[in-house]
Parts: C-alpha cells; sequence; structure tokens
C-alpha cells in the first residue's frame, strides 16, 4: 500500500510542479518538458534521482525527468561496458523501447484521428 501512495505523491508532485511553472512563468511548455528531462539526468548524474526512483518506482520513471534518468543511466552503464563510445550509444540503447512505442503510436493516432479546424 505504501508502494502505490508514494508513486502517487512523487507523480503529483513533479505534476504539480510542471504546471505551477507553466501558471507562473513565461516558459513555454516544451522548454519546461525539456527542462525535465536535463533536470533527471543532472540528478541522476549527481546520484539523487536513483533513491527516489528506489522509493518511488513509476512516480519517478514515468514522468519526463524518469526519461532523463533512463538516458542517463543507459549511458553510464555502455561508458562502463563499452568505454568512451557508450556515450554516444548508451542512452539510446536504454530508451529504444520507450522511443519506438512513442513514435508507432504518434503515427497510429495520426492515421485515425482527423482534427478539425477551429472556428
Amino acid at each position: 500500500m505504501m508502494d502505490y501512495l508514494w508513486c502517487f505523491l512523487c507523480g503529483g508532485v513533479l505534476c504539480a510542479v510542471g504546471q505551477i511553472l507553466i501558471d507562473r512563468t513565461n516558459l513555454t511548455p516544451a522548454r519546461i518538458l525539456t527542462g525535465y528531462v536535463v533536470a533527471g539526468v543532472f540528478l541522476t548524474a549527481i546520484g539523487v534521482y536513483e533513491p527516489v526512483v528506489a522509493l518511488c518506482g513509476a512516480g519517478a520513471t514515468v514522468p519526463l525527468t524518469g526519461f532523463g534518468y533512463c538516458l542517463a543511466k543507459g549511458v553510464k552503464e555502455s561508458v562502463a561496458a563499452d568505454g568512451f563510445l557508450g556515450v554516444f550509444s548508451g542512452g539510446l540503447t536504454a530508451s529504444a523501447c520507450g522511443i519506438a512505442a512513442a513514435v508507432v503510436f504518434s503515427l497510429l493516432f495520426a492515421l485515425l484521428v482527423r482534427p478539425k479546424e477551429k472556428r
């Protein structure tokens, strides 16, 4: 039961911070989303995000900070295995499934849904 609570609280806090940034700043949603990915990479690099993932599970890995975490973790593992070339391949290898799913589902919805003009 506590796992679900931590997951909900972590994901909720990340979403609430994003909404506050949208409402209170002049940042565009694209910049906020990019900032979340970069924050995930940075927090993983300094060792802060791994304990959050261990505590919160999907509440920390599903939001965009989790994508940054996945990229950084993939690079770290690939560098340990392949050396310097791992910097270039690790992030994409670790997140390939998520990227492929995003592309496939985007294509499917683009084919199935025809948006109407706003009037």
